[in-house]
């Protein structure tokens, strides 16, 4: 399934959004426009389902209620989330989970539902509050997403939920987890256990998943002759390269010798055949030239109609965006105002539809709208 469709209100930098998704989707816009919240808005539904998560302690980790809430929010102070679950962006509706939360009055000053909703297809078969959390009000305090006694009827939607994974891999957590003691983050977001990841993955699964990046790598990185998972004497698991232009007895590099840009890459060419749930990425093109960079869009299109998992990336990159591959409904602009960051499709303005059609890229029309000076200079209008 993927996220075919986004509602928010009140969400940080969003007093108002209601735009509908493809399986790729790329958010342009300013530093600080919320394309990083945009994302935690997914992350957020997969905190309140997943194991050890829950409502209370998905809102706070991110700083109690007034944190979430857009400062731009007026008469209704509620923060609203409604996603639509279909097989494809061109399917039919099959769920709809909404769910609004304001913050109790007094006391502790909890998150607590205002409602939670579930439609199938057509069937609103939850809607709460109801007669028993009219009669206990303390079951506010929870969702029925994240109670599995109370989720049976929808449990697909929880169990999509749960699955949605974000991506930021940090080169040096992947070189040198040792270095960095504390606390595993849950899903290891910035990359810390990747390779043990890898090394759980079943010997014919694992293979034909590097055999792929293997192939992908040889488009923009030529000299790379194979790719493979070793383990070391002491049974650490390991990436190995052979290059095939090297000398015979330097031919070899692990992944503590792999530059920033190769790591990531391989990071994420893994993860688009890991699982068919949501992908979030932020900024994929770091550490990556521009060649690379150029390909990106086309790589992950290509995994993708194999997997069939849905990818939401944000980007600066005009590189990235320059394949013109990319359609403009795929393309969610967000432009920061006084009223909180308005978001719409690129395809949604006729001038860049226009311009699209003649055959420019979302690099050539869409891009330059999100350029600093020009917000600014909207902004003084």
């Amino acid at each position: 399934m993927i996220v075919c469709h986004l509602i928010l209100k009140n969400w940080r930098n969003f007093q108002a959004v209601d735009v509908s998704l493809k399986e790729r989707v790329f958010l342009i816009g300013p530093n600080a426009s919320g394309k990083s919240n945009l994302l935690d808005a997914f992350r957020f539904l997969r905190d309140i389902a997943k194991d050890g998560g829950g409502l209370q302690k998905a809102v706070s980790d991110r700083g109690r209620l007034p944190k979430i809430r857009c400062l731009s929010a007026r008469r209704s102070s509620n923060v609203e989330i409604e996603v639509h679950l279909a097989e494809s962006s061109q399917g039919s509706v099959k769920w709809r989970y909404a769910i609004g939360i304001t913050q109790e009055r007094g006391g502790r000053r909890r998150p607590v539902l205002v409602y939670e909703k579930v439609w199938h297809e057509d069937d609103l078969i939850l809607s709460r509050p109801d007669e028993l959390d009219n009669e206990d009000e303390e079951r506010l305090t929870q969702t029925h997403l994240e109670q599995i006694n109370s989720n049976v009827s929808f449990r697909e939607v929880a169990g999509f939920l749960t699955s949605i994974q974000y991506m930021h891999l940090v080169p040096q957590l992947l070189r040198y987890p040792e270095a960095f003691p504390g606390q595993e983050i849950p899903g290891d977001p910035f990359g810390k256990r990747f390779l043990e990841n890898i090394a759980k993955t079943n010997d014919r699964t694992r293979t034909a998943r590097l055999k792929k990046i293997e192939g992908l790598l040889h488009t923009v990185v030529p000299q790379l002759k194979e790719l493979s998972f070793i383990k070391d004497e002491t049974g650490a698991p390991h990436l190995e390269a052979v290059y095939k232009h090297w000398r015979p007895r330097a031919g070899k590099q692990r992944e503590d010798q792999f530059s920033d840009g190769t790591l990531r890459l391989i990071a994420l060419l893994w993860s688009l055949q890991e699982s068919k749930s949501l992908l979030l990425l932020e900024e994929p093109e770091l550490s990556l030239n521009a060649e690379i960079v150029s390909k990106l869009a086309p790589m992950i299109s290509k995994l993708q109609r194999q997997t069939k998992r849905q990818v939401v990336l944000s980007t600066h990159s005009p590189d990235l965006l320059s394949d013109k591959g990319i359609g403009g409904e795929e393309v969610l602009i967000l432009e920061p105002g006084t009223e909180g960051t308005q978001v719409h499709a690129a395809s949604s303005d006729e001038e860049i539809k226009r311009l699209l059609d003649s055959g420019l890229s979302i690099a050539d029309v869409a891009l330059p709208t999100t350029n600093p000076q020009m917000v600014l200079t909207t902004w003084s209008i």
